[in-house]
């Protein structure tokens, strides 16, 4: 009965692998031929041949790091709180139960609770178009010129309508020829002194020139972002995603730290103490450090998890159309996930060559984060002696 147990048990295990091995061959042999730099460093289109991967890329890059970032450190503080310094009583197995449950919760419930708290802010700051509070940043008024060519113009605030005459000063972006006919936007904004013309003037189009029917209100209103912008709400941004998968891993985060904690010996705690090291310092000088192997392992199956997400990102409304890569926290985003969903539901047999293309990406992605993980690890662990 032992022997047969056995045989079963490893029977089941290769069919398991056996299908995993089916499935990721399925998506080498698909995706392989299409995996090049270009298609690295290429933004998404319409046109399969010119379909590329960058702007997701680097929006999973942002949105896992913050996830990170944010759930690891609160995960790993709630677990020792609760292991060590809390005491046991109702209210304590209340919280226990709770964070037990909240993690079997779907990843879309997660992608509904952070589009109403980190996206809209429960609504107590106006719509999310339009940001009731602005910290850093440095806002422009959008015009057009007489060749259709749009100008900043600086204002102190979205509200402002700037009084343009004869003389004041736009700026107008530097755009250069590509080698292939293309148009290369280089973000640099040179100043351009503006002329103001009456609407009966016949004038010849110019850069800088602009109808005095058209100065009367912006056309829009554009923030320059640095690093530190950080508006509210935050709407469909690079920190409300990452944030909504920081709910996501959360829980998983703390009960694999739980874990982790319990399986430290309780005779190394008491050795401490009785040495005369206080509560504190037994837990970060001796509790900590043995279960950083076992919470390391919980962080990379939560990462592994907040990676591949797609629902939440999807409940947020992020855009599944992106051509620039995120520079701030505040920036619009796509993840790898939402652009493999994107080509998978087109028609044409190009793009789905693409998604499996774009699969491999995801992979060799996760494998990186799981990667830093085990060398974190490996690189905190020590004998428990």
């Amino acid at each position: 009965m032992d022997r047969a147990f056995a045989i079963i048990c490893l029977g089941i295990t290769l069919i398991a692998v056996l299908a995993l091995a089916l499935l990721l061959a399925s998506i080498l042999i698909a995706g392989f031929p299409g995996l090049s730099w270009s298609f690295i460093e290429r933004y998404a289109s319409r046109i399969p041949e010119q379909a590329g991967i960058k702007a997701p890329l680097f929006g999973s890059i942002w949105v896992a790091s913050i996830c990170a970032i944010v759930a690891l450190p609160v995960g790993v503080a709630t677990a020792v709180y609760l292991e060590e310094f809390a005491a046991k009583n109702r209210f304590t197995n209340f919280l226990r139960i709770n964070i037990s449950n909240l993690a079997g919760v779907p990843s879309i419930v997660y992608g509904i609770l952070g589009l109403t708290l980190f996206v809209r802010m429960f609504g107590l700051f106006g719509p999310i178009q339009n940001p009731a509070f602005e910290i850093g940043g440095e806002t422009f008024a959008i015009y057009y010129d007489s060749t259709g060519e749009p100008l900043r113009v600086p204002v102190t605030s979205r509200n402002e309508t700037p009084s343009l005459t004869t003389g004041s000063i736009g700026y107008i972006q530097d755009v250069l020829d590509g080698p292939d006919g293309e148009l290369i936007f280089t973000n640099n904004w040179v100043p351009i002194p503006l002329t103001i013309v009456n609407v009966d003037t016949e004038f010849t189009p110019a850069y800088g020139v602009i109808s005095a029917i058209d100065v009367v209100e912006p056309i829009d209103y554009e923030i320059q972002k640095p690093w530190y912008y950080v508006q509210f709400p935050f709407g469909q941004t690079v920190l409300a995603g990452g944030l909504t998968l920081m709910l996501v891993v959360l829980p998983v985060v703390i009960i694999s730290s739980q874990e982790a904690l319990r399986s430290v010996p309780r005779s190394l705690r008491a050795g401490s103490m009785a040495m005369g090291a206080t509560r504190l310092q037994t837990v970060f000088r001796v509790t900590l450090p043995a279960s950083i192997p076992m919470i390391m392992t919980g962080a990379i199956l939560a990462m592994s998890r907040a990676i591949g997400e797609a629902a939440p990102i999807l409940v947020l409304g992020v855009a599944l159309f992106i051509t620039d890569v995120p520079q701030s926290l505040m920036d619009a985003f796509t993840v790898l996930p939402m652009q493999i969903y994107n080509w998978t539901s087109r028609p044409q047999e190009e793009f789905r060559a693409l998604a499996a293309t774009g699969i491999i990406v995801l992979l060799v992605v996760l494998l990186a984060f799981n990667a830093i993980a085990v060398l974190i690890r490996q690189k905190f662990s020590r004998p428990l002696q």
